[in-house]
């Protein structure tokens, strides 16, 4: 009987322990999830009130890191520019700025050219960092992105550089040319010669001018702020009374289909936008073809509707049988101030900013310039532009294309002598 008393008695004790283990177990699985851990210290809370807000307005990338250099807070677009990975801070100069500018307190500042990531370009990415204490533990890093605003600065250099370039060329042959005709004076016949040359160099400046002028107009003035439905055949007319004279002397044949009855041609076609900046556009892409195509040959003129899921589309192409354009020019023909051959253009008077003003002029208009040229064979130039929605509605002629045009084996032909045979242009179905 004391025997089983004892076994009892020691039962309760093992109970009463056990229960007291257990609530201890309880409390101390209490405190241990009251605790802040490693991760929640990485959440928003952390931030001081409105921060995340401001944060998350602001154009630059932020980053905010804590004490241990851990992200707390990043914007999508920091990790668009590669600057967090893993949860830590991927540039190491922006990461020692970090660590400087939690130790002292100081606000610092630091441009830098990080590479792309993920295109396997050269080119780097241009980016301003600034970094600042955000409360006792806490650094805010912004960067912002300046690789397009130093493209815009490089293309502003060049620009300015080229111009002065191009300017200095004619006005110090005018110099040139007047100490020679005062040197000459009593030699009628060099005067003249020399005043020839004056002359040439004289219309040249004016052309140069003119064209910065057309340049800077078309690239600060918005062409729908006075558009209206503009006729093909018109601004046809007046490019081809633009370069009358120029193909008269190199008996230079221009060729344009006028339209007739049967709907073919430019007679019943009307594209939207500026009248002006059209006729310059199309004028200049005239004047091209003419300036770059031998004597005794011939330019076309053709225009034609394309369908477009955005609504159709007028087609402009401009077809020359001059010397065509190398493959690695036709990419950068667009560019201002870009010569295939500089010494060619010196001598037609070419200032390089033709093509560039038809590229400003076609994307303003919600259009597009395209090439297809092939050295020897001669080039076509392709304006595209939208079609005047209310001419459209009210006349939609069934065909198309001219008589005898096949639309998948030939480009446009606007003479009633064929072209040498070349291949149909990409953008010449």
């Amino acid at each position: 009987m004391n025997v089983d008393a004892a076994v009892a008695a020691m039962a309760a004790v093992a109970g009463l322990c056990t229960g007291v283990f257990a609530m201890l177990a309880f409390r101390w699985s209490e405190r241990d999830q009251a605790k802040p851990t490693r991760t929640s210290l990485h959440t928003e809370a952390v931030l001081p009130p409105g921060v995340d807000t401001v944060l998350s307005v602001l154009r630059s990338s932020a980053v905010v890191l804590d004490e241990a250099d851990t992200v707390v807070k990043a914007s999508s677009a920091a990790y668009a520019l590669g600057l967090v990975r893993g949860g830590r801070l991927a540039v190491e100069p922006m990461l020692q700025m970090a660590r400087d500018t939690r130790r002292d307190g100081e606000i610092r500042q630091v441009e830098l050219d990080l590479p792309r990531r993920g295109t396997g370009r050269g080119d780097a990415l241009a980016v301003s960092a600034r970094v600042a204490p955000l409360g006792s533990r806490l650094v805010l890093l912004l960067v912002e992105d300046l690789t397009e605003a130093r493209r815009i600065e490089a293309v502003r250099r060049d620009f300015v550089a080229n111009v002065s370039h191009e300017l200095k060329t004619p006005v110090g042959a005018l110099s040139l040319l007047s100490e020679a005709v005062m040197d000459a004076s009593d030699d009628p016949e060099a005067v003249t010669r020399f005043a020839g040359r004056m002359q040439n160099e004289a219309t040249r400046l004016t052309n140069l001018v003119q064209e910065l002028i057309d340049l800077s107009r078309v690239q600060n003035d918005d062409p729908l702020e006075d558009a209206e439905p503009v006729p093909v055949d018109e601004l046809v007319a007046e490019a081809v009374d633009r370069c009358r004279q120029q193909a008269g002397t190199k008996q230079i044949t221009i060729a344009h289909s006028t339209g007739g009855p049967d709907g073919a041609g430019t007679a019943d076609l009307h594209v939207w936008g500026n009248r002006g900046q059209l006729a310059a556009a199309l004028g200049n892409l005239v004047e091209n073809a003419v300036n770059y195509s031998p004597a005794r040959t011939r330019v076309g003129i053709a225009g034609r509707r394309v369908p477009s899921p955005g609504g159709d589309l007028i087609e402009i192409a401009v077809t020359d049988q001059g010397i065509g354009i190398s493959e690695k020019d036709r990419d950068r023909i667009f560019e201002r101030f870009y010569r295939v051959d500089p010494a060619r253009s010196r001598a037609t008077g070419g200032t390089g900013l033709g093509l560039a003003i038809v590229k400003h002029v076609a994307a303003s208009h919600g259009g597009e310039v395209t090439v297809w040229s092939a050295e020897g064979q001669g080039s076509t130039f392709t304006l595209r532009l939208p079609e005047a929605g209310a001419v459209r509605d009210r006349e939609r002629p069934s065909d198309l294309t001219a008589e005898g045009l096949d639309d998948e084996d030939r480009p446009y032909e606007t003479f009633n002598d064929p072209l040498p045979a070349h291949p149909a242009p990409e953008v010449l179905p």
